[in-house]
């Protein structure tokens, strides 16, 4: 295999000031120079607002809330066909919920990564277990600081041990100097110094030392306590600088002014190393045990110094077997004691120093390139190893996903004695928006679905207040449904759309052939009958498409209306028409665009094909349905419904964003109808790719649903999920799960495939 030639470094950069910016920018610099002729960058993360002089090492730069630019720089990164990517990861520092946006950037790469973790959290949300699991199988290696992290890596996320490696936080390597030479040049002849550096947080620990700095000059009075730090960037946004100013209040109530100095400034190497040269003990007193690394430590136990800390975990392993010295957290007693031990004993002080800077040898910036160079081999090597198998292996019999239990809790709550509300504020019914016939008719559609085998049916009293809103919005003078209604129950409009029209059709349909009651099926029957003269001469390619779907019910338990089976053929050819009008190699689509609903049409076809026996019907269903799903598909091979944002387009790729449930669940529906039209099991394949984009495989990595209430955020903006729960979306969810509830139990031989109804909102 040829040398490596291009690597790619992601994470913040010099000037930023943070530590994943230090880390990245000399992690990249000693990459660089361990191999002749390698190329590096690059690829900083910008936080929301802010702009930065980065150095010309920066080829591509990413703001943290724009998600569009993480599929950019992944063309980027893939483009200048880099051989490897090393992914800096910290929680907080990439966009999304729980930083789930970089895994649109993971997901679009086609060369391995290696992925460093700067935190490894033992007790991780939902949110952030899903990230995590998403990048490390994104990963080929993935990189800890210590064997903590090893041990979390394996125990929590169930990491393969062999994809793990533990590579020490690097070091300058620089001579081992005495103090004294760097205290006369900084202006602290004469005292002996006691150094905390870093950006100054609550979580830091620097009260503990403050206060006990009386112990400490009670036995060595020349003693002075250094804080070098500019307060970090977040903690000035929101507070401004009162933690320092609390701090500097804490040290002149301990009258320890003279003692005491804040050096508010983010410094570079240079002189970091020199502050660091010239202090007699390094004290890192954080709060938390938490910290996975500390660049902190690392440097100042790496020039030789002797550390006090408290036990958080990466310094609990550098500093064991006597290499430093460690204290109780909080403890400011016990930090005293310790600091003036160390500057009232000159031999220990001393023999701590020399230990520190034997053993940190092997922690050198060109020690730990050489590691990570090593890790960029065997990560190249298994990744094109698994592109072979891949390549040869014969595709996989697609299964279902794991489906959740069916749970309407947060459905139940959505209702009233009128019916179903339109809209919720989080998971709070929205009274103000009252109610409409289109979300009522999905919930009639889902009392048929729930009336199907392995299912529990809705109570009789909950189907008939669905059934009892249709009959309501049913308008003889007009001929139309009303659609909606305020919660006043005052009918806002004459007329609905003649979408909401169709859709109510549907779900006459489907309660005809399907409802529990006899009763209740006469009726659907009857008022269907009453309503469909209207709809053929709808112009709606999606009402058309509607009203099919439920002439595909009513034809079978009506199967001696003429006039029914009439308009059926007359609306499929309609859209066999405005197929043939628009369609091109590059567009195959009944539209000059693509809007929502879109998986209706050509199941609706399908469906129509299937049921008067025209082959026609059903091919054109096929082949638009084929290319729909080329535009539902991203790179990564997850579903990705058509985005609102991108309606009213005409022959675009459709957009990214706004995602909204009621996609996902008319694709499952069509993707089933067309797996029943020609047995092709890739057809099984895509309905469950589209199921598990509820589940959390969507570009946010983000589940819209809980499985314990049933409820469905109402769809995925560009940087986070819709928290609000409204009507479609559990509807729509719920009819989703128990299409794939039926297909799983047709997959497991328990129904038949006859048996398997699209009926998706």
């Amino acid at each position: 295999m040829t040398p490596l030639r291009r690597i790619a470094v992601i994470g913040n950069s010099l000037p930023r000031r943070c530590g994943i910016a230090t880390f990245t920018t000399d992690l990249q610099q000693a990459i660089s120079t361990s191999r002749p002729n390698l190329e590096t960058c690059i690829v900083a993360m910008t936080d929301h607002g802010q702009a930065y002089d980065y150095p010309p090492a920066v080829a591509f730069q990413i703001e943290d809330g724009n998600i569009e630019e993480y599929a950019r720089a992944a063309d980027f990164l893939n483009a200048g066909r880099f051989d490897t990517v090393c992914l800096q990861h910290e929680f907080g520092i990439f966009g999304g919920e729980a930083g789930a946006h970089i895994l649109v950037l993971l997901s679009r790469l086609t060369m391995p990564v290696v992925t460093t973790f700067h935190t490894v959290l033992a007790d991780p949300t939902a949110a952030q277990r899903g990230v995590m699991d998403r990048i490390v199988d994104a990963s080929s290696k993935v990189v800890v600081m210590a064997d903590k992290g090893r041990e979390l890596l394996r125990s929590v996320y169930r990491v393969p041990d062999d994809k793990i490696e533990v590579i020490a936080h690097g070091i300058p390597d620089v001579a081992f100097v005495a103090p004294d030479a760097a205290k006369a040049r900084l202006g602290f002849a004469g005292k002996s110094v006691i150094l905390t550096f870093g950006l100054l947080s609550p979580n830091k620990g620097i009260e503990v030392v403050i206060d006990a700095m009386p112990s400490i000059l009670e036995r060595r009075q020349d003693a002075v306590y250094v804080v070098l730090g500019a307060t970090h960037p977040n903690l000035v946004r929101d507070q401004g600088e009162a933690y320092r100013e609390s701090l500097m209040a804490r040290v002149r109530e301990l009258g320890v002014e003279d003692h005491v100095v804040f050096l508010g400034q983010f410094v570079d190497q240079a002189t970091l190393l020199e502050f660091i040269s010239m202090c007699d003990v390094y004290v890192t007193p954080y709060l938390n045990e938490a910290q996975m690394t500390s660049g902190t430590l690392a440097y100042s136990f790496g020039l030789g110094k002797p550390v006090v800390s408290t036990p958080y975990w990466h310094a609990n392993e550098l500093l064991a077997d006597g290499r430093g010295i460690l204290v109780p957290f909080g403890d400011a007693a016990a930090i005293g004691h310790e600091i003036a031990e160390l500057l009232t004993d000159d031999a220990r002080r001393q023999a701590l120093c020399k230990r520190a800077y034997a053993v940190s040898r092997t922690m050198t910036w060109e020690r730990t390139a050489e590691r990570y160079m090593s890790a960029f081999e065997h990560a190249r090597q298994g990744h094109w190893l698994k592109v072979i198998a891949r390549s040869d292996a014969s595709p996989p019999e697609p299964r279902s996903p794991a489906a959740p239990d069916m749970q309407i809790g947060h459905f139940l709550s959505m209702c009233d004695d009128i019916g179903l509300f339109q809209h919720a504020v989080h998971s709070v019914p929205d009274r103000s928006h009252g109610y409409c016939v289109d979300d009522n008719a999905r919930a009639l559609l889902l009392a048929c679905a729930l009336n199907g085998p392995g299912e529990q049916p809705l109570s009789e009293i909950l189907t008939s207040r669905f059934a009892s809103f249709v009959q309501h919005a049913w308008n003889p003078d007009t001929g139309r449904f009303r659609n909606f209604m305020g919660f006043n129950r005052t009918w806002l409009e004459d007329s609905g759309s003649e979408d909401s029209h169709g859709r109510t059709l549907w779900a006459l349909g489907e309660a005809a052939r399907r409802d529990a009651s006899p009763s209740r099926r006469r009726w659907a029957a009857a008022l269907f009958a009453q309503a469909l003269p209207t709809a053929a001469a709808f112009r709606s390619p999606r009402a058309w498409a509607f009203t099919l779907l439920g002439l595909d019910a009513y034809c079978a338990v009506a199967p001696d209306d003429l006039y029914a089976r009439e308009v059926r053929h007359s609306l499929a050819d309609r859209l066999m028409s405005a197929l043939a009008a628009v369609e091109a190699p590059d567009w195959v689509w009944f539209e000059e665009g693509l809007a929502y609903d879109n998986a209706r049409l050509p199941q609706a076809l399908m469906m129509a094909g299937m049921a008067t026996k025209t082959p026609d019907y059903v091919d054109a269903g096929l082949r638009s349905l084929r290319w729909l799903m080329t535009q539902q598909t991203n790179s990564a091979g997850h579903f990705r419904p058509v985005g609102s944002a991108g309606f009213g387009e005409q022959r675009q790729p459709p957009r990214a964003f706004d995602q909204q449930p009621l996609e996902a669940t008319a694709t499952i529906a069509a993707c089933l109808t067309a797996w029943r039209a020609d047995g092709d099991a890739e057809w099984k394949a895509l309905a469950n790719g589209a199921f598990a984009w509820f589940l959390g495989s969507n570009d946010l990595s983000v589940a819209l649903v809980d499985p314990h209430t049933g409820s469905c955020r109402d769809g995925l903006h560009p940087d986070r999920a819709n928290e609000n729960r409204g009507g479609e979306s559990v509807v729509c969810y719920l009819l989703a799960l128990a299409e794939i509830r039926q297909l799983a139990r047709v997959n497991a031989g328990l129904t038949k495939p006859t048996a398997l109804r699209a009926v998706g909102a």
